[in-house]
């Protein structure tokens, strides 16, 4: 029999404050034994960079950031800089004890690859799991989230498609991850900091060497909607659930505008705290 699991939708594109408060809240509700595990799938507007929790905020070329409109939040979880823009993101929220997300961080990582797999492979994309962590060259650490595929994300033809991070607490575990749709990748870069422009112009052409978008890989766009019904059925179908469409409770619609405000709305504030 299939387990039962709360799904939320949420096409209408959000702030970047807003979208990472509600994964907390989400985490908090799960962990406090007040939520059902959940499959969340959102969007954002503004353009929004989002920095992982140990990213340094020299990485952000603010000026360029606030020329464009485009908000900066920090994430709860690791990994380096994405912008999301022209993309589904999802984020898969449950207690400590949920089975499926069982074992060390890696297992779970990789069972919710599989799954993702198997929904970008029934919109006719030939999708792949990366199981090896990539060699640093020079020990370096890259700025950017989609330029280089870590351990259990998810490559076509040997480019990078999908970006997740995962933060596991006392409380409950949290990943959560961006399937760019269509777009420029390079339009990240505009917003970081690089030494001279000629370093930009190189960041731009290895990211696109290593990187695509849903509609470039596959050759023609692909709607939120078509990509969020390929995930939401393949977790049906691949984890054994019974997805039921629900909306935030009272108590979690109050704890996110709650962290919102005091704490997303932030980011110089955020970095290191893994308590997050």
């Amino acid at each position: 029999m299939a387990d039962t699991w709360r799904l939320l939708l949420h096409p209408a594109p959000a702030r970047g404050a807003w979208n990472m408060a509600v994964d907390e809240a989400l985490l908090e509700s799960c962990g406090s034994g007040d939520s059902l595990p959940i499959l969340r799938l959102y969007a954002w507007a503004p353009p929004c960079l989002s920095l992982g929790y140990a990213q340094p905020l020299s990485d952000v070329d603010r000026p360029r950031l606030t020329a464009r409109g485009w908000d900066l939040v920090r994430r709860p979880t690791g990994g380096r800089a994405v912008l999301h823009t022209d993309e589904l993101t999802y984020s898969v929220i449950a207690a400590p004890d949920e089975p499926r997300l069982s074992g060390i961080l890696l297992d779970s990582y990789r069972r919710i690859a599989g799954t993702l797999v198997a929904a970008l492979r029934t919109i006719g994309l030939p999708a792949e799991i990366d199981g090896h962590a990539p060699a640093r060259a020079g020990g370096t650490v890259n700025p950017v989230c989609f330029e280089v595929p870590s351990t259990y994300e998810i490559t076509v033809g040997g480019k990078k498609l999908l970006g997740s991070a995962q933060s596991r607490r006392r409380d409950g575990i949290l990943q959560h991850g961006s399937l760019p749709l269509t777009g420029d990748l390079t339009r990240i870069l505009q917003a970081l900091t690089y030494p001279d422009e000629e370093m930009r112009t190189r960041a731009a052409a290895r990211l696109l060497d290593r990187a695509g978008t849903v509609e470039s890989m596959l050759g023609r766009p692909a709607s939120w909607e078509e990509a969020a019904q390929a995930v939401v059925e393949s977790f049906r179908e691949v984890l054994q659930l019974d997805l039921q469409l629900s909306a935030f409770t009272p108590r979690e619609s109050a704890r996110a505008a709650q962290l919102a405000e005091t704490k997303y709305a932030h980011p110089e504030r955020m970095g290191m705290d893994r308590n997050l």
